[in-house]
């Protein structure tokens, strides 16, 4: 577990961070069987460390976000531990009364589920005490949901088929054929098309195709390729394809001595290809996805190939900031800090990364304060394609659980980062412009995500939020200078009104109610009060509940009900006298809420509950004293 965590390995439902969540939750399932109370794998934890810390010094370094992670798994699993033992033990008890020695599988999957048991605990615990488990059943349950989340997601559009086909229409082509990136320096190539892919509409299959002609969707496949697939993060880039006989026809000119604009490529009547995104599919091909704008594509034309410069520097910006970033994070927070995940187009960067709480404002501001200043300092930003062995001694930062070849490309910026990495960057820190972090949160448990932007990004980012607060401003009446001192008096005469308009409310529930006196019945000893009060919300009632409790003293129950826009609230108060003769306020709310069409719930001493059904509100009130009867013994 210690080791684990200390390689990055998070707990989660798949892969490797569901084997660590299973040796967690097994262990403290068998501490507890052991009669130990409360958290203790933090402690068995640091004894690791404490052994083990000489030969590996990183445990040492990240024993905080270690044992931070060890306690909130340990903590999520104990909440529901003892509930989903309890469900275990009823489900136990079934199957004795019923005569069957297997849970089904439906059963071990809603414990899987709902309260956290791998199935591995699950059928441990049934063996201890002689049960099995239908392992195709559960298996049956899991295939139905993962079958549910895939068609729910195609449900929700279409762009995974049109903006990448089907993996099989990729792979029944010529596993020979690949594509050569040339792009790292060149934004701009001629090259032959080896292979083409039409896409189906709505309900037709993607398929392998000779020819894409005027207006269709699909996949170009170029021999060589200046286009960045999608990879390690960073998404791949858009441009145009060009049929390069068409395009000299029109008197065009020659790759790489000046832009290809799309206005330009069609004002001379030349078939032209829109790439909107660039993957890396079956085998090394390399696929061009979009459509044709005009003309036709066929195997074996030659084109030209022109990435969009202005996405692409907007992209290399983005993800440069990335490696400063992940370095600066290093040095405010720790050596913990993992790479967990990253993004980065043309309009921002995210980057997740192993680290247990929330980043305060000033850890924000120095992480970005770190950033820009590199970037001031105009670092050259260099590559070089070494063997795997010589990076590993450079220092480079790899990925973690990332498979690498026997020769890599490290990327260095100056002397403060050096990171394995095969995607395109700008030449100079310089370049970047500017950084600025615009939101840190949660993402999974002991990961962070931060999201950032870059250039002419940020310059947008600070033009909005002007024109966001001159608007503002606009609304109280005051100047952007004035704005918060205008907000804070605002917020001062709504304090007071909700206070008067409060104490109102109150007056006037009590108004409603009449004289309680004369509605207050005695059920085997207990004063009860149930009516109904119009128009009333919820905290209104407890309000109301409170004062009423106190002046018909002890023991009593009080019970309210009232209407407030087509909606009941329903609110129970019982004494501490009447819950010891057996009166319970979350069982009477419960009960009486059936009868306005709701439910709820809540404690022996105070309880409540909603419905939608008005009507049944003096049918719920007759009803109290018979629940309330019910529950008093003697």
């Amino acid at each position: 577990m210690t080791f684990m965590i200390s390689d990055g390995i998070m707990p989660s439902n798949n892969g490797r961070g569901y084997v660590l969540r299973r040796i967690i939750r097994r262990a403290v399932r068998h501490g507890r069987k052991l009669g130990i109370k409360g958290s203790f794998l933090p402690v068995l934890a640091q004894r690791v460390i404490d052994t083990s810390k000489d030969g590996y010094p990183e445990l040492e370094e990240k024993k905080d976000f270690i044992l931070n992670v060890v306690k909130a798994e340990e903590d999520k699993f104990d909440k529901t531990y003892e509930q989903g033992m309890d469900i275990l033990k009823e489900m136990e008890d079934g199957l004795r009364k019923e005569g069957k020695s297997s849970l089904s599988g439906e059963e071990a999957f809603r414990l899987y589920d709902t309260f956290g048991f791998p199935l591995d605990n699950t059928k441990e615990i049934l063996a201890e005490d002689g049960f099995g488990v239908d392992e195709d059943g559960f298996n049956a349950a899991m295939e139905k949901q993962k079958t549910t989340a895939r068609e729910d997601r195609k449900k929700s559009g279409k762009a995974a088929t049109y903006m990448g086909a089907a993996a099989t229409v990729y792979e029944t082509m010529d596993p020979k054929i690949n594509s050569e990136f040339t792009g790292y320096d060149r934004l701009v190539c001629d090259s032959t098309i080896v292979a083409l892919a039409a896409f189906g509409g709505e309900d037709e299959e993607d398929t392998a195709a000779e020819a894409l002609s005027d207006g269709q969707k699909g996949a170009i496949i170029t021999s060589r390729t200046p286009f960045y697939g999608t990879m390690g993060g960073q998404i791949g880039d858009k441009g145009i394809i060009v049929l390069k006989n068409t395009y000299s026809e029109a008197g065009g000119i020659k790759a790489n001595s000046e832009e290809l604009s799309l206005e330009a490529a069609l004002g001379k009547g030349a078939a032209v290809f829109e790439v909107e995104s660039t993957e890396h599919v079956a085998g090394d091909k390399i696929a061009h996805i979009g459509h044709v704008v005009s003309g036709m594509f066929k195997l074996g034309d030659k084109v030209t190939l022109e990435v969009d410069a202005k996405n692409r520097f907007a992209t290399c910006r983005n993800h440069s900031a990335t490696h400063l970033l992940q370095k600066a994070l290093r040095e405010v927070l720790g050596a913990h800090v993992e790479q967990a995940g990253s993004y980065q187009d043309a309009e921002r960067t995210r980057f997740d990364f192993s680290h247990f709480k929330a980043m305060t404002p000033e850890e924000l501001k120095k992480v970005e304060d770190i950033v820009n200043e590199k970037i001031a300092e105009e670092l050259p930003v260099t590559t070089e394609v070494m063997s795997l062995e010589d990076a590993k001694k450079t220092g480079a930062m790899a990925l973690f659980g990332e498979k690498y070849g026997d020769r890599v490309r490290v990327v260095s910026m100056g002397d403060f980062s050096k990171e394995f990495c095969g995607g395109t960057h700008v030449k100079n820190t310089i370049e970047i412009g500017q950084f600025k972090i615009i939101s840190e949160n949660g993402v999974a448990a002991g990961v962070r995500r931060i999201e950032a932007l870059t250039g002419d990004n940020v310059r947008k980012y600070y033009e909005n939020l002007e024109s966001e607060i001159r608007a503002a401003s606009e609304l109280v009446k005051a100047t952007p200078a004035t704005l918060s001192d205008h907000i804070r008096r605002l917020q001062e005469e709504l304090r007071q009104v909700k206070s008067e308009n409060e104490s109102l409310k109150a007056k006037e529930a009590k108004n409603a109610l009449g004289n309680v006196l004369d509605k207050v019945q005695e059920v085997k000893g207990v004063k009860l009060l149930a009516s109904s009060v119009p128009d009333v919300d919820m905290n209104g009632l407890r309000d109301l509940g409170d004062q009423l409790k106190t002046k018909l003293g002890d023991p009593c129950a009080v019970v309210l009900l009232s209407e407030k826009d087509g909606r009941v609230s329903l609110m129970a108060m019982v004494s501490d006298g009447a819950v010891k003769m057996g009166a319970h306020a979350g069982n009477l709310v419960k009960e009486a809420a059936k009868l306005v069409g709701g439910g709820g719930g809540g404690r022996p001493n105070m309880a409540q509950a909603g419905g939608k059904n008005p009507a049944g509100i003096p049918d719920a009130v007759a009803k109290t004293a018979e629940i309330l009867s019910s529950q008093i013994s003697g």
